[in-house]
């Protein structure tokens, strides 16, 4: 057996729930993840990356089955030049490309909505990913393929835990200003992490990109406070909530996955 995760760096190695998935895994399972920073539904085909992806999916002798989870919105979002896509025709026109080229593969898609971003109001997570997560279950639909709608579960997830808890989940810990606000339930603009690839220009405020958020550059991610990306225990928690999606909604995997211990 062998799963592959595609994505950004939500998803990544580093910076994304793609190692805590993958150590959840039994050892017989082969787990790849090609996920790569900053990259979008668009931009991660454009760059070769996807190119990559099928060549390793001709490569079937050696798995009973392959199935690819995908994952994309963060930066197909407003003000991401090179990177963003139209919500109403791009987006779901490339997730479906996704899907289509997978099962031409022989291997089994499955679509994941948007890691959620751990910034508060009030006391409340800001869901800006929502209108991206609904373009991925429409598709999901439409295509008859598994959605796994980690937008709402980690929602959920972070609205329960809070912002000082969720502020724990990041690269690096929060600084003083941002762990003070949190105790009062709301996010200030994290200090900008320094880029690691600077070949795509990062957004700007007037993007609608919500301001909270960090414009991610292409390349795996600082490893600075964010309210975006994830460290090992972030890692951890969302790569296990996958997991237990992914047993949910392909019932066949529930022996490659190990028993939630959490």
């Amino acid at each position: 057996m062998r799963i592959i995760l595609v994505g950004d760096s939500t998803v990544a190695v580093k910076s994304g729930w793609g190692p805590g998935f993958c150590a959840d895994v039994v050892p017989d399972v082969t787990c790849l993840d090609m996920a790569k920073g900053g990259r979008s539904s668009s931009s991660y085909r454009a760059e070769g990356s996807w190119a990559q992806v099928l060549e390793q999916l001709k490569n079937k002798s050696n798995f009973k089955d392959t199935y690819v989870l995908i994952q994309f919105g963060h930066n197909d979002q407003p003000g991401k030049p090179g990177r963003s896509t139209d919500l109403a025709t791009e987006f779901p026109a490339n997730m479906r490309r996704y899907v289509q080229d997978v099962k031409a593969a022989g291997a089994k898609p499955v679509l994941v909505t948007p890691l959620t971003r751990r910034s508060f109001q009030n006391g409340k997570v800001k869901d800006d990913l929502g209108p991206w997560a609904a373009a991925t279950k429409k598709v999901g639909t439409e295509e008859d393929v598994p959605v796994l709608d980690l937008n709402a579960d980690s929602i959920a997830a972070v609205n329960k835990m809070g912002p000082v808890e969720a502020n724990t989940l990041a690269m690096a810990p929060p600084p003083p200003a941002v762990a003070e606000a949190a105790v009062n339930g709301n996010s200030i603009p994290a200090p900008k992490a320094p880029a690691t690839e600077t070949n795509t220009p990062a957004g700007n405020s007037g993007s609608g990109v919500p301001p909270n958020s960090v414009v991610e550059r292409k390349g795996a991610a600082a490893p600075a406070f964010d309210y975006t990306h994830l460290g090992p225990k972030g890692s951890a928690f969302f790569g296990r909530m996958v997991a237990n999606e992914l047993m949910k909604a392909v019932p066949d995997l529930r022996p490659y996955i190990k028993p939630d211990v959490l």
